[in-house]
């Protein structure tokens, strides 16, 4: 196949500060044996240490045949990095997502890029056992073909691959992995819209609540996103998923690592536009940069926190390994300049340091298309659903136009304050 990607109310209503990371401590580790990107990551533990684990990914040449089967982990106790055998894929990939269960980790999907440019999306599961350092018999096979899917675990059970590309465009399709039982089913599907649809999102699996966000959509040159979807798991019959639209971040984002603490999820990395293997965009404007961000969601106020001020930029990241309640790791990915790199950071985060204090709100008032405020705001805009600019409010005459009607997003910036609110316009 062809190489497709190279081609409410009136009522008061809460902002909230961005932060600088607070909270979040940036530490560098021990290299990497090899420079690697698009890596799978997850954690495991051996006799009980924490270990961090990459597989596949691309080198610093990032041409076709710089993909690899290459594995790699890392001891948290010795802090030092070792080459394990290979994963035995039939074809070196890259894109795959590697997700832990019960101490064993599965890595699935990812795709394959032939010299003549076509790609094929890989239908395999991939299984490593930590404590034996051994892979085992393959799982059962995915039964659509997919990578630069999210993945993220249910209650140390289940394995849920949502959305992402399939050979020849975006798929709705969510299938979940019962690793027990080596079998798959057939979860309800995102809806069939570009809003759900996207390949280089991520997420995380808050309860039983599925949050994902971000990634590429189907359309011209693959626009990143800036969308939040909620999926509310059936704890009694896992596969029925209620599919719905969260709160909108302010930034788009594409291919960055996902975590989750207490009742919040923090995106690390990514870029704000998507990009080829090579970290050339599809747009055609040239190199992708990383963003220097955590971006966090809080789910009980439904509220995001853009983290910008990071002290190191990463993009092109599969995951993210837990070595401690409040500790994680990345590895490898793309710096500045699309630099393929083999830096490992520690990234710790301290809950009171980075508890949200009740004066760091603002609020503003919506009343028959006025917006009214009680500080001094920079900038209003008007978007559709879609993501189309349909207005630039005139902040000292803030009025939403009468032709605006339906559902919108209105993003309020004041000073470094960022708020985007959904409201039905009659």
């Amino acid at each position: 196949m062809l190489n497709l990607r190279n081609q409410f109310l009136s009522c008061f209503l809460y902002g909230t500060i961005s932060f600088a990371q607070t909270g979040w401590t940036w530490t560098e580790l021990d290299t990497m044996p090899f420079r690697i990107s698009n890596n799978a990551v997850a954690s495991g533990t051996v006799a009980g240490t924490s270990h961090v684990y990459s597989f596949g990914g691309i080198d610093t040449t990032k041409i076709y045949s710089g993909i690899s089967n290459r594995a790699f982990r890392y001891n948290y106790t010795t802090t030092t990095w070792d080459e394990i055998a290979n994963t035995p894929n039939t074809l070196p990939l890259i894109a795959s997502a590697a997700s832990t269960v019960k101490n064993k980790i599965y890595i699935i999907g990812g795709y394959h890029v032939y010299s003549n440019g076509s790609e094929t999306s890989s239908n395999e599961v991939i299984i490593y056992n930590p404590e034996l350092n051994s892979y085992e018999t393959n799982g059962d096979v995915v039964p659509v073909p997919i990578d630069d899917q999210t993945q993220c675990v249910w209650r140390d059970s289940l394995i849920y691959v949502i959305s992402g590309w399939s050979n020849t465009g975006n798929v709705s399709n969510v299938q979940i992995y019962n690793p027990e039982l080596n079998t798959w089913s057939v979860g309800t599907p995102v809806p069939n819209l570009n809003t759900y649809k996207v390949f280089g999102s991520s997420g995380f699996i808050l309860g039983d609540t599925i949050f994902y966000f971000g990634g590429a959509s189907g359309g011209f040159n693959f626009p990143a996103g800036k969308i939040l979807r909620k999926g509310i798991i059936d704890p009694i019959d896992p596969t029925q998923i209620m599919w719905s639209i969260e709160e909108d971040a302010t930034n788009n984002n594409y291919r960055s690592a996902c975590l989750g603490y207490g009742n919040s999820m923090y995106w690390v990395g990514g870029s704000s536009t998507s990009y080829n293997y090579d970290g050339s965009a599809y747009n055609g404007s040239g190199g992708v940069d990383p963003l220097f961000q955590i971006m966090r969601y809080d789910a009980l106020t439904q509220t995001w926190f853009a983290g910008t001020g990071a002290p190191f930029g990463a993009m092109d990241l599969r995951g993210v390994a837990q070595v401690g309640p409040t500790a994680w790791v990345i590895c490898g990915g793309m710096e500045e300049n699309q630099k393929v790199t083999n830096k490992t950071y520690l990234l710790e985060f301290d809950p009171v340091v980075g508890a949200i204090k009740s004066n760091e709100i603002f609020t503003f008032l919506i009343v028959n298309r006025q917006l009214i405020f009680n500080e001094k705001v920079d900038e209003i805009l008007v978007y559709s659903v879609d993501g189309k600019l349909l207005q630039r409010v005139d902040v000292f005459q803030p009025m939403i136009d009468e032709k605006i009607s339906g559902l919108v997003l209105v993003s309020v910036k004041s000073d470094q304050k960022i708020k985007t609110i959904k409201i039905i316009l009659d």
